[in-house]
C-alpha cells in the first residue's frame, strides 16, 4: 500500500510520503482509463500529493530530494538570526528547492517589499501560464495567486497546468487526465519565468535564463538546456501503477546551490606565482560548467575566494579575500548610493547591498576571471592556500557559516627570494 501524509506546519505546507515495503512491481498493474476522471479546480494550488498518487517516484523526488546530493539548511533572514528557513524534523534535508519554496521568508520583488516582505507570490505561488517564446526581449512576471492560495506553495502544478486545464508534459499520450504534449518543456523556456526578469543587465540578480541565452547559447558555449544539468534524465515508467512503457524522464531534483556537485563542476580555480622568487600571485576562477553566471539568482547568493599565505612553520603570515555577488539592481552595489537608496520604496533591501560596497562581478558562462595579490613577505619559502565559498546569504553574521558550502580547494609551494 502507498501512502501519502499531508503536514501543515507554521513555515511552510510539508508533503510528507510514505512508502511500505510492498514492492510495487509484485502488485498487478491498472489499465490507463480510456476517459478522464481527473481534473483541477484548484488550479495551480492543487497540492502536489495529488500527482504523487500516480507519479510516485518523480513526488518522491521532488517532496525529498531522493537521488540528489542537495543538503538544504538552515538560512537566517537576517544577522539576528529572525524569519530563516528551518527544517522540521520529518522533512528530508535534502528536500528541493521547490518543494520548499513557501518556507522562503525572503522577499523577491517589488510587489512583496510594499507587502513588507510577507508573500513572494510572484513566482513561488504562480497561476498557469503559457510558455514564453525563446527570443523574447524582456521576461514579465507570471500572474500570481491570491494570497489565500498561497499555502500550497510551488506545486507539480505550477509548471504543469496550462491555463486550459491540460496536463503539460513532453509526451502525446493517453492518460486519466488531459494531456497537452509541449516539446518546450524539455527546453529551458520553462524556467524563464521564475528565473528571470526584465531585460537582460549583466551582473544584476534575477538573470539566470537570460545568462543562459545570450551568454551560452548564443555565443556557442553548448546547446545544453536547463534540464541536461538540473534534472539528470532516467528511464522508467510515468506512472507505476498502470500499465504503461518506461519513457524518459527527468528526475525532479533541481540540484543548485545546495548541491555539491553543481558547484565543484560549476567553477575550477587555479593559483600561480607568475614571477618566480616574487611575492605575486594570481587567481584564476574559471567558469568551466556552468550554462549561466556564477553565482546566479537571487542578489543573496555568493561565492568568496578566500586566500592565505603559511610561512614554513604553518603560521598564517597574510590573508586576502573577495566576493562574487548578483548586484541588487542595474549597477554595481555601492556604498555611495547609500543616501539615495533611502529614498526607494525597496530602501531596505537597496541598503542592504550597497552596505556591503563594491564587489566582484559574477563570473560569466566560460569567463576566467584573474585575480593579482602581492603581499609583502620576507624571503623564505610558503605555502599559498586557496578555496572557494558559496554561500546562501552574504547578509548573514559572517560567523554563521551553517548556510556556506567549501566546494573548492589549492595549494601552491613557494619560494620568495
Amino acid at each position: 500500500m502507498y501512502f501519502i501524509k499531508v503536514a501543515f506546519l507554521p513555515a511552510a505546507f510539508i508533503l510528507v510520503t510514505q512508502f511500505s515495503r510492498t514492492s510495487l512491481a509484485a502488485k498487478p498493474l491498472k489499465a490507463v482509463p480510456a476517459t478522464i476522471t481527473v481534473t483541477f479546480p484548484q488550479g495551480t494550488s492543487t497540492p502536489s500529493e495529488v500527482c504523487g498518487e500516480c507519479h510516485k517516484a518523480m513526488y518522491r523526488e521532488y517532496a525529498f530530494g531522493f537521488g540528489g546530493d542537495s543538503h538544504a539548511r538552515e538560512t537566517a533572514a537576517s544577522p539576528s538570526g529572525k524569519r530563516g528557513i528551518t527544517h522540521p524534523s520529518n522533512v528530508s534535508s535534502m528536500v528541493t528547492a521547490h518543494s520548499l519554496a513557501s518556507a522562503d521568508p525572503f522577499p523577491r520583488h517589488a510587489s512583496d517589499v510594499e507587502a513588507e516582505g510577507t508573500s513572494c507570490n510572484v513566482c513561488h505561488f504562480p497561476e498557469a501560464f503559457n510558455l514564453p517564446d525563446l527570443n523574447v526581449s524582456e521576461i514579465h512576471r507570471p500572474k500570481a495567486q491570491s494570497r489565500e492560495a498561497e499555502n500550497a506553495g510551488l506545486t507539480c502544478a505550477s509548471c504543469h497546468l496550462t491555463p486550459d486545464g491540460k496536463i503539460r508534459g513532453p509526451y502525446s499520450l493517453r492518460a486519466p487526465h488531459e494531456n497537452y504534449p509541449d516539446a518546450s518543456m524539455k527546453t529551458s523556456v520553462m524556467c524563464a519565468y521564475c528565473h528571470s526578469l526584465g531585460k537582460k543587465v549583466t551582473g544584476k540578480q534575477t538573470q539566470t535564463f537570460l545568462e543562459w541565452r545570450d551568454d551560452f547559447l548564443r555565443q556557442g558555449l553548448g546547446t545544453q538546456n536547463c534540464q541536461d544539468c538540473h534534472m539528470p534524465r532516467t528511464n522508467r515508467k510515468l506512472a507505476e501503477e498502470y500499465s504503461v512503457p518506461d519513457r524518459v524522464a527527468a528526475r525532479h531534483l533541481w540540484t543548485g546551490g545546495r548541491s555539491l556537485q553543481r558547484l565543484q563542476s560549476a567553477l575550477n580555480l587555479v593559483t600561480v606565482q607568475p614571477d618566480k622568487g616574487f611575492s605575486k600571485f594570481e587567481f584564476h576562477v574559471i567558469n568551466i560548467g556552468a550554462g549561466h553566471s556564477v553565482p546566479t539568482g537571487s542578489n543573496r547568493r555568493a561565492v568568496y575566494l578566500q586566500a592565505e599565505v603559511l610561512n614554513s612553520k604553518g603560521k598564517i603570515v597574510a590573508r586576502n579575500s573577495w566576493m562574487f555577488a548578483p548586484w541588487y539592481g542595474s549597477r554595481p552595489d555601492d556604498k555611495a548610493f547609500l543616501e539615495e537608496d533611502r529614498k526607494l520604496p525597496d530602501a531596505k533591501f537597496a541598503i542592504q547591498a550597497d552596505a556591503q560596497g563594491p564587489h566582484e562581478n559574477i563570473i560569466r558562462a566560460g569567463e576566467e576571471r584573474i585575480l593579482a595579490w602581492s603581499p609583502t613577505l620576507k624571503p623564505g619559502k610558503y605555502t599559498v592556500k586557496s578555496r572557494l565559498v558559496y554561500d546562501l546569504n552574504r547578509y548573514n553574521d559572517k560567523a554563521k557559516t551553517g548556510d556556506q558550502t567549501l566546494f573548492k580547494t589549492t595549494s601552491l609551494s613557494i619560494l620568495v627570494k
